[in-house]
Formats: structure tokens, C-alpha cells, sequence
């Protein structure tokens, strides 16, 4: 994995460059808005802090994705609820506040990797259509709001319809680690689906195991 580390300090930045290169990744460095402008097309996925001395990170966020699909994690300071949203509505794939540890970022960059590389094709399951670039779902022709972590949690349960996903599977994909000790954060979204969806048999609880969808008549379109 390549990683584009956008930090203007320079002593957290150097750590993950040793952090990550322990962990067999290659990094690159940006020190400002405008280099991870001229950097971030060669990469795999972007560490964005928000605090640049040149252009916010929030507008360096939504110039990227603009013109590429590559995974953003902001890695910022600023934990509130405004940066954070902000931050996910102009395209971030996650929001990590520091002080954070090394494992988890991992894990969640590996996450949204993975989510990247998911199928772009749409899906039709029985009423249900699901259209994971342009991150839509409609149940008979009628569109369904989903938050981010819903719409990630049907999408890769729509990916093998029938096959039951363990809760550590779905959480280290979606959330990007295994949730342990969290009983209740995959169960809370798994009943958000279910009602937002008007279909409550649609996804199948496989008690002490995790969750599938059940098998419905399913097509994919280009």
C-alpha cells in the first residue's frame, strides 16, 4: 500500500513514515494543500490533516474528490461535530481524531482500501438497487437516505447474497477493526437498514454468528 501522509508538523509526520514503513508501506509526504494536490493521483490512500498552512484541509478534501475516487481519511485535531461532517460531506471516507493510535489507523486505511476496491457495478435485489459509485438505493423506485456506514454495511452485504457475514468480518470491513467490546454499534445500524428500507426480512440475523441477506432474485448492471 502506498500512503500520501498530508502533515505540515513535522515530528508526527516522520512517525508515521517509521510506523508505517515497519508495517511494510510506502509512504510519501505532503507538507501543504498544494503538494498533496500535485501528489495524491499515485497513491493508494490519503492521511488528510485539516490544519495546512496554505489551503484548509476541507477544500483540499473536496478538490480531490472532484477528479479521483482514491480513499481520504482526515487525521485532525478538531474533534467536533461540525469538522466532522463537514469533512464527510465533501468526501472523506473516514474522520480519525488524534490523538489516535497507530493500529487502529491502520486497520481503518486497510478498511477503506478494500471499500474502494468493492465492485462499481449496480446491484438489483429483488426491490432493492443499489448503485455503489454514485452511492444510491432506491426500493421500488423509491430513494432511501442511508448515512455512510449503512450504505457500506448493505453494499458489502449485497456483494454475496446469502452469505452470512460474521459481526468481526462486517466491522473490521465497515469500521475497520473487529469491534470487540462493542455490543451494540453493528446491531444499531443492521436496524436503521432494515427500517429506512421498509423491509424487514431483507437482511437475516444468524444469532451468534452476524448477518446475511436474504436470497433474492439478483441481477448486476454495468
Amino acid at each position: 500500500m502506498r500512503v500520501l501522509i498530508v502533515e505540515d508538523d513535522v515530528t508526527t509526520s516522520m512517525e508515521l513514515v517509521r510506523g508505517f514503513a515497519e508495517r511494510g508501506f510506502e509512504t510519501i509526504t505532503a507538507a501543504s494543500g498544494r503538494s498533496a494536490l500535485r501528489l495524491f493521483a499515485s497513491v493508494d490512500v490519503v492521511l488528510l490533516d485539516l490544519g495546512l498552512p496554505d489551503i484548509d484541509g476541507v477544500e483540499v478534501c473536496r478538490l480531490i474528490r472532484a477528479v479521483s475516487g482514491v480513499p481520504i481519511i482526515v487525521v485532525s485535531g478538531r474533534d467536533n461535530e461540525f469538522d466532522r461532517v463537514l469533512g464527510l460531506r465533501m468526501g472523506a471516507d473516514d474522520y480519525v481524531v488524534k490523538p489516535y493510535r497507530l493500529r487502529e489507523l491502520t486497520a481503518r486505511m486497510e478498511a477503506v482500501v478494500r471499500r474502494a476496491r468493492w465492485p462499481r457495478e449496480k446491484y438489483v435485489l429483488g426491490p432493492v438497487r443499489l448503485d455503489p459509485h454514485g452511492r444510491r438505493v432506491a426500493v421500488a423506485d423509491r430513494g432511501v437516505a442511508l448515512t455512510r456506514k449503512e450504505f457500506d454495511l448493505l453494499i458489502l452485504l449485497a456483494s454475496e447474497p446469502g452469505r452470512t457475514f460474521t459481526r468481526e468480518h462486517i466491522m473490521a470491513e465497515v469500521w475497520g477493526h473487529d469491534g470487540a467490546g462493542d455490543t451494540r454499534t453493528l446491531g444499531v445500524h443492521v436496524a436503521g437498514l432494515r427500517r429506512k428500507l421498509g423491509l424487514p426480512d431483507f437482511i437475516e440475523t444468524v444469532r451468534g454468528v452476524g448477518f446475511r441477506l436474504a436470497v433474492q432474485p439478483c441481477s448486476r448492471e454495468p
